[in-house]
């Protein structure tokens, strides 16, 4: 993206916090549908926030849309498109925005599919875990393979383009089984795969589970599975763009380059978070989490906040490394020079970048400071060594 485009970018996130029911791992701002939930209502209070971020904001191209959850595709069509129109009348919208709506198995249907095509969704990201029976069961979803694959086929047939998401390092898991279901994700001949690591977050009742048992593979096999997965797909003209995601050339998910590159972003919706920038200076902002609390905020005063601060420019270099070291294509220096007025390297701590580069973790050039596949495999311990902020607790 040109510097003039990456100027005048915003992506928007719109937060669906409605499912059929709640997986045992996660840790969403998600919870079980009511049995009476008025549509027409979330609209006219996602396009009631949206209208606040557009008075106080200068004219803006948007990018992306993301409609993310929770399950979006438990939503009606008609609440998707009066959104998106609404973001039409009140920005610029890119030729090329990537609109994308997150949709599980369980929750959609090919017609239901064909209407949000329709409404102007134009990526599908369908949230399908495993392909095998058994490992569905024991995360808990309420879709079986045989679903997951028919809802992979209506994508595939509908969307212009499309990506699906596969967990795995759980326990029990061995990498004979992880390649064959790679594999058989392969044969769908997707242009994006989501690949996660089964993590155990607090507040989950896998959390509660696992003080009992093991859940998750040994940091032996989750690394064996990580290193085979990054081989498997690069192979497969599929290779890792970022720790978890992997495409083809031309086909990464523009709305999480945003979050990634430090571009700035809205959040819209319950307990969505969001890095607007306002007058020229970058907020950091958090909605309400509860739905019915949000809405009420919403129509009451004309957002859901719950914070909004200004980010200290100390602040902002620190989610821009750890934003930008996820990615394969790393931290662009010209990009950082034009946010921060100083190079990338009077930032990070240059002892601790120096070994990181002479162990192989990472490599330097004149465009970008980088992990390897190596290094992003050890971000969460490189991270702290890094930035100069953290370098008491080395």
């Amino acid at each position: 993206m040109a510097q003039e485009d990456e100027d005048s970018a915003l992506a928007l996130y719109i937060h669906w916090p409605y499912c059929l029911a709640k997986c045992p791992y996660c840790d969403f701002n998600s919870r079980k549908i009511p049995d009476s939930c008025d549509q027409d209502l979330w609209a006219k209070a996602y396009i009631k926030e949206i209208d606040y971020y557009a008075e106080k904001m200068s004219p803006q191209r948007v990018t992306s849309v993301y409609f993310g959850g929770g399950t979006p595709s438990l939503m009606k069509e008609t609440t998707v498109a009066s959104v998106l129109s609404h973001v039409a009348k009140v920005w610029s919208v890119d030729e090329a925005c990537e609109i994308t709506l997150e949709a599980n198995p369980s929750a959609t249907d090919k017609e239901k599919l064909m209407a949000f095509r329709a409404a102007g969704v134009n990526r599908l990201s369908l949230g399908v875990q495993s392909l095998r029976d058994e490992a569905l069961h024991f995360l808990g979803r309420i879709h079986d393979a045989a679903t997951a694959r028919r809802a992979i086929g209506w994508a595939v047939g509908i969307f212009p383009r499309y990506s699906f998401d596969l967990m795995y390092a759980y326990q029990g898991q061995t990498l004979d089984v992880w390649e064959e279901e790679l594999k058989e994700a392969l044969s769908f001949d997707p242009q994006h795969l989501s690949l996660y690591q089964l993590t155990i977050e607090s507040n989950t009742p896998f959390y509660k589970r696992a003080q009992q048992e093991e859940l998750t593979a040994s940091e032996e096999v989750s690394a064996a599975l990580y290193e085979h997965t990054n081989e498997a797909m690069a192979l497969a003209g599929l290779p890792a763009y970022e720790i978890s995601n992997y495409a083809t050339a031309g086909q990464e998910s523009r709305h999480n380059l945003a979050y990634w590159r430090y571009l700035p972003y809205i959040g819209i919706g319950p307990g969505a978070h969001g890095r607007p920038i306002i007058g020229g200076q970058r907020y950091a902002t958090e909605n309400s989490s509860a739905p019915q609390e949000w809405m009420a905020q919403v129509f009451e005063r004309g957002h859901g906040q719950t914070v909004f601060e200004s980010i200290d420019l100390g602040t902002m270099k620190q989610e821009a490394v750890i934003m930008g070291l996820r990615l394969a294509e790393g931290i662009n220096k010209n990009r950082w020079l034009r946010l921060f007025g100083l190079p990338l390297h009077d930032f990070l701590r240059k002892d601790v970048a120096a070994v990181l580069i002479e162990q192989k973790f990472a490599f330097d050039d004149k465009t970008a400071f980088t992990l390897t596949d190596e290094g992003r495999q050890r971000l969460d311990a490189i991270i702290p060594r890094l930035l100069p902020s953290t370098a008491a607790y080395l």
